[in-house]
């Protein structure tokens, strides 16, 4: 069917809107099934091919409910999903929910090193999640299966499972405390672990997220995001369940190919207002349109009321170079909405106000790492973005290592761990007692993220765990990659800093950088040119390895794994290029 004999959901009907509030998810997807509004999936160039109604969708998620019960699938029972955007997934989650089971969103093999790789990766969340069959598109049935039976759970395709028998049968009552889905945080630090969310959890950040964006009438979102990280799954598909919002798809992979198929999907629906990225999507996009004019001829971005901005750190310039790139075509630096969150959390813990854009604080990097400032060197400063208010009912604290649990909360732009507590957080790690606890204190969550507080406002630093710390003095790699990023043939994503122990026994930090030059002789100067940049922002030499493309790992989120990272270059496994002798 071709896109002209395709009319997408609409914006608005007669039904009336509930942000949210519903005992569980069910009911959620029960109420939504009764508008015309739905899901709308496009191809790689951004031409609608699927138009699917939430009412559809309900009912083809009944039907597979059937199925599952009928191949022995019950309460508690974890599913494992491969999180494919598209229609197949979106029914096959809700049926989960429908029966009880535990749906687990798991990564396509597109974030990965290559076949083995993530075949190791996915048995890996197999075995941590325990689920009695993996549900797959038949195009990764390969590798798919070969994780499942790796495992040792069964592994079966859509279309297999399509064939399956759905006799009627009664379906079991839901409970706001029963356990939703298991999310699988991005990987950085506690991997893997799933993430255990209840219905009332996940309620209540879907109502507080749609509060804190003023979420109107006839709004309608646009995305790319991955299903099988939170910003995708819970902002952008389960949100639209959940507040009725009709939403349009572009797969991952599309984007990746075709970043500007993104802003041509939010000009072609007028009425889309929402849409979300980490910031190097805006990246992306400003770079491929910057050798390309009559933007304003192209795009309509004028209605583009939420530019939602999270997932990893927000970064200033970025966005300053979005907005000088797509100004023309109607966007406002004012529809930036930066925001903070994580898996743990459900999604959001922290949401700017609409219109308030970005926001930065200048903060000198002394404070930051939380040493000395050496007075023979003049002040640098890095921009910190502000990340908004908490969501309601709640609460954020700024607490110093000797904090943990006392409930002693630092003061206004004094820098320590973020604490969070609320009713999004989450009810534990599936079946990883030690680290529930370790990071669950009398219902606060420790974040694993240092941050600061300002009139209200947080403003996130780093990751705690990412600090490098050299002669007592601690570095963020944020600020060692973002200077080597600085230098002619790097984007985002090319660098990964951290320490290393030296020949000497001493402490160093060490980069590894994407290199694109062939010439072994450029290969050196290149090598000099980085160090050079490094030791003007820590003042110490540093360890330089120049990698091919594609080399630094990443989570399955798509965000740097700085402790993969060096982990992969100590055992040997990411191997250095060449240099001249």
């Amino acid at each position: 069917m071709t896109d002209a004999a395709l009319t997408p959901t609409p914006n608005d009907c007669d039904l009336p809107r509930i942000r949210a509030e519903f005992e569980t998810f069910n009911d959620a997807i029960d109420y939504a099934a009764q508008s015309k509004k739905g899901l709308n999936f496009h191809d790689m160039r951004g031409q609608l091919e699927r138009v699917y109604p939430f009412s559809e969708m309900r009912e083809d998620a009944l039907v597979m409910a059937r199925r599952l019960i009928a191949s022995g699938i019950g309460k508690e029972d974890r599913v494992a999903l491969i999180a494919e955007t598209g229609p197949d997934f979106a029914a096959l989650f809700c049926a989960c929910v429908y029966v009880g089971a535990w749906p687990v969103p798991l990564p396509l093999p597109t974030t990965f090193g290559g076949k083995e790789s993530y075949i190791d990766q996915l048995a890996v969340q197999l075995q941590s999640s325990d689920p009695k069959v993996l549900i797959y598109p038949e195009e990764i049935a390969e590798m798919a299966a070969a994780a499942a039976a790796k495992q040792g759970c069964k592994g079966e395709s859509w279309q297999d499972f399509a064939e399956r028998d759905a006799p009627e049968c009664e379906l079991p009552k839901a409970d706001a405390e029963d356990i939703c889905y298991l999310q699988y945080s991005s990987g950085s630090t506690r991997f893997p672990t799933g993430v255990a969310v209840t219905h009332r959890a996940l309620l209540h950040n879907l109502y507080g997220h749609s509060t804190s964006m003023q979420l109107g009438k006839n709004e309608r979102c646009v995305s790319w995001l991955p299903w099988y990280h939170d910003m995708g799954l819970v902002g952008c598909f389960l949100s639209l369940i959940a507040n009725q919002v009709s939403g349009d798809y572009l797969k991952p992979d599309a984007f990746a190919r075709r970043p500007l198929a993104w802003l041509d999907v939010i000009s072609r629906n007028k009425g889309s207002t929402l849409s979300y990225s980490p910031t190097f999507g805006y990246d992306i996009c400003a770079r491929r349109i910057s050798s390309q004019s009559h933007v304003a001829d192209r795009f309509d971005l004028s209605r583009w009321r939420v530019a939602g901005n999270g997932a990893d750190m927000i970064r200033p310039d970025v966005m300053q170079n979005f907005v000088n790139a797509f100004s023309d075509a109607g966007f406002k630096a004012s529809a930036f909405t930066p925001s903070y969150g994580l898996a743990e959390a459900v999604l959001a813990v922290t949401v700017m106000p609409p219109g308030e854009g970005i926001r930065v604080e200048l903060v000198e990097e002394e404070r930051l790492s939380g040493t000395p400032r050496d007075i023979s060197r003049p002040a640098r400063y890095r921009a910190i973005v502000n990340c908004g208010k908490t969501l309601p009912d709640m609460e954020v604290e700024i607490r110093g290592p000797e904090d943990n649990g006392d409930g002693h909360a630092r003061g206004d732009h004094q820098i320590g761990k973020v604490w969070c507590r609320g009713p999004s957080v989450m009810h534990s790690y599936f079946r990883n007692k030690e680290a529930t606890e370790d990071c669950l204190v009398d219902g606060w969550l420790d974040t694993g993220d240092m941050g600061y507080m300002a009139d209200g406002y947080l403003f996130i630093v780093g990751r705690a765990k990412d600090m490098i710390i050299i002669n007592g003095k601690n570095h963020w790699p944020q600020d060692i990659e973002w200077a080597v990023e600085q230098l002619p043939g790097f984007n985002h994503g090319d660098i990964a800093a951290f320490s290393v122990e030296t020949d000497n026994g001493e402490e160093a930090p060490a980069v590894l950088v994407h290199c694109r030059v062939s010439d072994p002789v450029e290969r050196v100067k290149l090598r000099e040119q980085i160090a050079d940049k490094v030791r003007s922002v820590t003042g110490m030499s540093c360890v330089v390895e120049l990698v091919p493309p594609r080399t630094l790992p990443r989570t399955s989120s798509g965000k740097l794994s700085r402790a993969k990272a060096k982990k992969l270059y100590l055992s040997g496994e990411i191997v250095p290029l060449k240099l001249a002798a």
